[in-house]
């Protein structure tokens, strides 16, 4: 959605693609279309919307649209349901993600990016998390499918010269994220009086980057596009990790309200520690994140607030 808006505001016209399965809220993706739509009537431009999914027939349909670029960010997330039912990630982050490939490559597709994940560093990599890591031991299967999507992205630029960035999302949070995600979990905990899980009894730690700084990079990347000439992979975070017992500190300082914790032993398939070296993403876009933990956690409860109503 917020990636939508961005290239909306700069003049571009915009093609979705969703399945709107019900992994999480249809009522809240909904709501998120509705945003663009808006959007897209604001800033006078075109936004059409497939509703389908990446293993159907629709590239046939897409086939009609002369695409400057592809972003690709659809997969089935979450590290811990990954555990549970493995085949849907199979088929949506690999299958789906061949799906893609293929287009790009059959469209002549000049500028392609894609959402790979800091879960493919697993726990062997050296901190902070450079690009230059083998990621040969990954801790879930979600963190598998992300980043065979990296080597399938490459093995298409050695066979078909098909140029790619990949980026590795660095626990992305923000309005109108993802309810299974702490950010929501805990901010609805806080107004609710419900107790929440604290994993790992609290010893852990985040890169939060807020969505803004996400999406900007997004648009920069297609806008610098031109100086990549082979299959690329960057990191995107703020490039400081935070603890979890101090973003929910940060949370209950916002809201006004104490959470009540209970400490749980660390669950199968998580990291300690995600701390990304940014380095390599600034030379390439020329633009470091610059929203703080501060100011997003509060512009993320402002949100909150208006959206349920509080």
């Amino acid at each position: 959605m917020h990636t939508s808006i961005r290239f909306l505001r700069e003049g571009w016209d915009v093609v979705g693609l969703d399945n709107f399965n019900d992994y999480y809220s249809i009522a809240l993706k909904r709501k998120r279309l509705h945003e663009i739509t808006l959007s897209a009537s604001k800033f006078g431009r075109r936004f059409e919307m497939f509703e389908d999914d990446l293993n159907s027939m629709v590239w046939r349909r897409l086939e009609s649209f002369t695409f400057d670029a592809i972003i690709h960010l659809a997969a089935q997330a979450g590290v811990r349901y990954s555990i549970e039912n493995p085949r849907a990630y199979l088929e949506s982050n690999i299958l789906g993600f061949q799906s893609v490939l293929e287009f790009v490559s059959r469209a002549g597709i000049k500028r392609f990016i894609y959402a790979s994940s800091s879960s493919v560093y697993g726990k062997n990599s050296s901190q902070p998390f450079s690009e230059k890591a083998a990621c040969d031991s990954p801790e879930s299967y979600y963190a598998s499918t992300k980043r065979a999507n990296e080597l399938m992205a490459h093995s298409y630029f050695k066979t078909a010269g098909l140029k790619s960035v990949g980026l590795r999302f660095f626990t992305v949070y923000g309005p109108w994220g993802r309810p299974d995600m702490a950010p929501m979990i805990f901010t609805k905990s806080a107004f609710s009086g419900e107790s929440i899980k604290v994993f790992n009894h609290g010893d852990q730690k985040r890169d939060f980057t807020y969505i803004d700084d996400i999406v900007e990079a997004l648009f920069l990347s297609v806008q610098n596009f031109e100086k990549i000439s082979k299959a690329e992979i960057f990191n995107i975070g703020y490039g400081s990790p935070t603890g979890l017992l101090d973003f929910i500190s940060r949370i209950e300082y916002v809201t006004g309200k104490s959470l009540n914790k209970k400490f749980m032993e660390a669950q199968t398939g998580d990291v300690e520690v995600t701390f990304a070296d940014t380095s390599k993403l600034y030379e390439f876009i020329g633009r470091k994140p610059i929203v703080t933990l501060e100011e997003g956690v509060e512009k993320f409860i402002v949100w909150y607030k208006s959206y349920f109503n509080i």
